[in-house]
């Protein structure tokens, strides 16, 4: 779920599956199509396949069809299915219905997240943005899914009805539309509309100050089968699948997420640096510096930053090779030393220069850290490990058997000719150099600064991290449940700009819990949100919205931090009041104007009935 000061670059795999598959709330009559449509039963479910073609396969001489998931089979009537995405992309002409009715509308409308969501909207003027790339109605509807992935932690557009039921929304006349219109935009939105939206958005930011570039990484396993970027790759959590990534850059400063780029799972994230570097300079910032992760280390990079005068902040464990020599030539000078003490961190810190490798042609300069209450957790993992690597070697004496090499750091392992195992010898000094180490780690930055603001630019990227985490965990972009290349893209779109509005959020209530002398519970995102959405408008007799109850203490406090007061909330309630009424009376006059028109008919009809 990007921005500059601080940038964060993290990879995403998407899980797609039959199962997950976005199938639409409506049903239509299975086609009839001789040759053309096929049933498959998997596990509970019959889902309707469309043979779109064949492709000759020259090994076997003969032609495959080629089929794609167009359904699933409604159980209780063999003639209907739910629609799918690919329904509408092999049936274009099929009925769908885009709107809902206007009576499809809660009595209860939840306005409290929807007032904060749309004052960060107008603050950042994304509306605007949007409707330049999108048309008015489409970025009415694109916003309302930002605001159900924001408000539900959802992001299945087949439940978006659901949202709309019981939300104000920013649509033109707060029309309630169908998961099947909720698709067609998905599918609609192309590469340029959101690469407009990023150049827009960046164009507004400020170019003028120190931008520094953090990057991560996740990936999520994807098994769609019409997504050109899914690869198989390098995933953290491998399933044999393959994945696809995207890069998230994070304005550490001021705060704010920047713009991201899809590519695809095989590529790395080291071998696709230079590119985020090239696109940071397309937008013209003009003052660049990058947060490294240690994953993201290589020599081309730390040279491509060099030539083009970039510095650089980048993490590296104390236990490494790269800065090992270095942790261990300044052991005990520094760690009881309050000069050296980092209270805010608690941990201690020293600065020495050196050279990153051998043939590097710059100083570079090594803040060590040492963490006493990270020291004792450190040497009980690693223990652990050894104890663990012992049972393992004990219950494979006399067999065949071959272990790896981390397996061999800590161990010196003795086969006899026959590759038969005999026994494992510990590594002492080995094992007493790693737990010297423990509690140590490193900060390489290209700038002199002291350990301390080293440590300082390196934590904002904390921030980073926690927008990633509230996409994967807010936001439910672990699945994306689409099936097209146009679909993901499009998801990811929303998600970006859903992240954009909820890490405003979260900022805002940061700040507002910091003035405050208490920490209060309800100032996290997912609670100020619950506690909103009890600001309620019902429906009266007449029709007519009206507020349900006075805004409470605590719901008073979350709306300060964004500006606003109880004035705002009646306002906002008289707003809406007003134009779901105004909705309401057109419509009724609509269907009176068809009433009179039914009933005195135009001559014609009589006429024929007659006869």
């Amino acid at each position: 779920m990007l921005f500059l000061t601080g940038c964060a670059i993290f990879s995403v795999t998407v899980t797609l599956n039959i199962g997950g598959a976005m199938y639409l709330n409506t049903t239509v009559q299975i086609p009839k199509l001789k040759g053309k449509i096929f049933t498959k039963k998997k596990g509970g479910a019959s889902y309707i396949l469309y043979q779109y073609g064949s492709e000759y396969n020259p090994l076997k001489q003969y032609a495959v069809p080629l089929r794609a998931i167009v359904g699933k089979a409604v159980p209780d009537d063999p003639e209907l299915m739910f629609p799918n995405e690919k329904f509408q992309v092999y049936f274009p002409d099929a009925d769908l219905p885009e709107e809902l009715p206007f009576a499809y509308r809660s009595c209860c409308l939840r306005i409290g997240s929807y007032i904060i969501i749309r004052n960060v909207m107008q603050e950042y003027g994304l509306p605007s943005m949007l409707e330049k790339r999108l048309g008015k109605k489409d970025a009415a509807l694109f916003l309302d899914l930002v605001s159900y992935m924001i408000v539900d932690e959802d992001n299945a557009g087949q439940y978006y009805p659901d949202f709309a039921f019981c939300h104000p929304l920013f649509s033109e006349n707060m029309t309630i539309y169908s998961d099947v219109k909720v698709s067609r935009l998905l599918n609609s939105i192309t590469k340029g509309q959101s690469v407009g939206f990023l150049d827009d958005w960046n164009r507004k930011r400020n170019h003028k100050q120190r931008v520094y570039v953090s990057y991560d990484s996740t990936n999520k396993n994807c098994q769609a089968g019409d997504v050109d970027i899914v690869e198989f790759g390098k995933a953290k959590d491998d399933k044999g699948l393959p994945v696809f990534n995207i890069g998230l850059a994070f304005d550490q400063a001021n705060r704010i997420p920047l713009f991201y780029e899809e590519y695809p799972g095989s590529i790395t994230d080291v071998s696709q640096f230079r590119y985020m570097v090239d696109k940071v300079m397309e937008y013209d910032y003009k003052k660049v510096g990058f947060i490294l992760d240690r994953g993201y280390f290589s020599k081309e990079n730390i040279r491509y930053m060099d030539e083009h005068h970039y510095p650089f902040i980048m993490m590296v464990k104390g236990c490494k090779a790269l800065v090992s020599p270095i942790v261990e030539e300044n052991l005990h000078t520094f760690e009881t030393d309050r000069d050296c003490s980092i209270r805010a961190y608690k941990v201690y810190g020293k600065t020495v220069s050196g050279r990153l490798y051998e043939d590097d042609e710059q100083d570079r300069f090594f803040h060590i850290y040492f963490n006493p209450a990270k020291q004792a957790a450190q040497r009980e993992k690693l223990e652990q490990r050894i104890d663990k690597y012992k049972q393992v070697f004990e219950k494979h004496e006399g067999q065949e058997a071959h272990f790896g090499k981390p397996c061999e750091e800590f161990f010196t392992l003795k086969y006899d000719k026959q590759r038969h195992f005999l026994y494992a010898k510990e590594k002492k000094d080995e094992i007493q150099r790693a737990l010297d180490l423990c509690g140590y780690f490193c900060i390489v930055t290209s700038e002199m600064m002291t350990a301390e603001e080293a440590l300082i630019q390196y934590k904002g990227r904390d921030m980073s991290e926690k927008l990633f985490r509230a996409d994967k965990s807010y936001i439910d972009s672990r699945s994306m449940r689409v099936h097209s290349s146009e679909a993901i893209s499009a998801k990811i779109f929303v998600e970006f700009v859903a992240l954009i509005i909820r890490n405003r959020i979260y900022n805002l209530l940061k700040e507002l819990m910091l003035r405050m002398e208490t920490n209060p519970n309800y100032l996290t995102v997912p609670a100020a949100i619950r506690e909103l959405e009890k600001i309620e408008m019902v429906r009266r007799n007449n029709g007519t919205y009206r507020l349900d109850h006075a805004v409470t203490k605590k719901q008073k406090v979350i709306l300060s931090s964004f500006g606003l007061c109880n004035d705002d909330v009646l306002q906002s309630a008289n707003e809406i009041g007003q134009l779901l009424s105004k909705n309401k009376s057109l419509i009724e006059t609509e269907e009176i104007d068809v009433d009179e028109r039914e009933e005195k008919g135009d001559g014609t009809d009589t006429l024929d009935f007659i006869d």
